[in-house]
């Protein structure tokens, strides 16, 4: 049996450095590791946890919807959408989604109020002032919303792509309109496709949550970062909130993994549905 020693020989010096950051952490004497232990489940902090879970399935529900609306505009054959699908992509691909998140939680200051009207007419339906409508939480709902349905409007494209050019001729064949074709044949294939990269969008979208402090979003971070501003312990409550976002996407990326299998199992099922009984003639050909 070949014997690997540069293996046993990383591993060992993997280990090493490993359990030597972790003793320089747990013997540092200016690191108070109580504070931490503290504030861990401290009502704040839990309330901030709260507030980023439901900020990131929020945003990713208004990424998803905005990602499907322009993902079909990249594959229009209608020119005007498919060139407004990729002004979209292109912009909100390219500025950071801090810029945005600033953009948006500042906007009453050019902006200072928001309305709906009939054009022509001067008359208003509504009108409101900026910050009422757009709390720090919304505006970061928005912001991350628009910034991640960029990427996610690609993931459909791409996922929509890899169905064969034969599933919607037959579509077409079976008289099925064109949101019959993509509900019941078109997505149920892109979704294998697109399952994988979109989890992947979602754990990123949660850790980008952590940008919406700077506009004091009610997130994690920004709970940590109000609680440091009075006790001054800024690397303990620093730690509290990483540790809770390592849990929080360990628990999203379990649950990617859950879906991955439970798709490609039905996946597998239904192919084998699909697939033609063997007749004895060609069970025996197929012996030969």
């Amino acid at each position: 049996m070949k014997r690997h020693y540069g293996r046993w020989l990383t591993v060992a010096v993997l280990a090493a450095i490993a359990f030597g950051v972790v003793k320089s952490l747990a013997q540092n004497p200016q690191l108070e590791w109580d504070v931490v232990g503290q504030y861990l489940s401290d009502g704040l902090i839990l309330e901030g946890l709260g507030e980023t879970v439901v900020l990131a399935i929020l945003s990713m529900v208004g990424a998803t919807a905005i990602g499907l609306l322009f993902g079909f505009f990249r594959l229009s054959t209608n020119p005007v959408l498919r060139t407004v699908g990729s002004l979209y992509v292109w912009v909100f691909r390219s500025v950071p989604a801090l810029i945005q998140i600033l953009f948006w939680g500042n906007l009453a200051l050019f902006a200072p109020r928001l309305g709906l009207g009939i054009p022509g007419t001067g008359l208003t339906l509504f009108s409101a002032p900026t910050n009422d409508v757009l709390s720090p939480f919304a505006a970061s709902v928005v912001a991350l919303s628009i910034a991640n349905g960029a990427y996610l409007a690609e993931i459909i494209r791409s996922g929509l792509m890899s169905v064969d050019e034969g599933q919607h001729l037959a579509s077409s064949a079976l008289g099925l309109t064109w949101w019959q074709a993509q509900r019941k044949v078109i997505l149920p294939q892109a979704l294998r496709v697109m399952i994988p990269p979109a989890g992947n969008q979602f754990i990123t979208l949660l850790k980008e949550t952590s940008l919406v402090s700077v506009i004091a979003g009610g997130d994690i971070l920004s709970k940590a970062e109000n609680i440091s501003g009075y006790n001054l312990r800024t690397i303990e409550l620093l730690i509290v909130a990483a540790i809770w976002y390592l849990l929080v996407t360990s628990a999203a990326t379990l649950g990617q993994n859950i879906i991955e299998r439970r798709t490609a199992r039905a996946q597998r099922q239904q192919k084998r549905k699909a697939r033609p009984a063997e007749t004895p003639v060609n069970a025996q050909e197929a012996t030969r």
